[in-house]
């Protein structure tokens, strides 16, 4: 969990003392808000740390070699999310956003904690760009996820000009 902390911590920095006016403000249709990062963010913490624990107590033992996923901070490469992580149109306080990020955080801490490396390296789930990523490298995969998207929040700030 060293990149996720480092990571969570990078984020709370370019948030930390936004309004909510700010972090709700879009800057187009086709844009996320920085509310809506925030929210794509836990909703893809708490997919991942969901999606480890079914495959640790159902998926069956696979390999998989190594991938890049430090390359995930690369912003130059488009991803689109999948339905189920697109954040809504809903305004929230930077503070329930915040209560939502550190409960994520710590459910998937908490899984890396109580569970045994070897059964996060036996087991597999496919990324979308990466294909099939160990378990135990989904963990630091999402806060290379979040680095990325705290890229995309000093992007918007500048845009916004805050």
């Amino acid at each position: 969990m060293q990149v996720n902390e480092k990571a969570r911590g990078e984020l709370l920095k370019e948030v930390n003392g936004l309004s909510d006016e700010v972090v709700n403000q879009k800057l187009a249709a086709d844009q996320w808000s920085i509310k809506q990062v925030l929210e794509h963010l836990y909703l893809m913490e708490a997919t991942v740390t969901r999606t480890i624990e079914k495959q640790l107590a159902n998926g069956e033992a696979t390999e998989a070699k190594e991938k890049p996923i430090e390359r995930t901070v690369n912003r130059k490469t488009k991803v689109d999310a999948p339905e189920y992580l697109v954040p809504s149109e809903d305004f929230r306080t930077l503070e329930e956003l915040k209560k939502k990020l550190a409960a994520t955080h710590q459910g998937l801490s908490d899984l890396e904690n109580r569970t045994n490396n070897q059964d996060l390296e036996a087991k597999t789930f496919p990324h979308p760009a990466f294909g099939d990523l160990s378990l135990k490298q989904w963990i630091p995969f999402v806060g290379y996820h979040e680095m990325r998207h705290t890229e995309q929040i000093k992007e918007v700030k500048v845009e916004l000009g805050v």
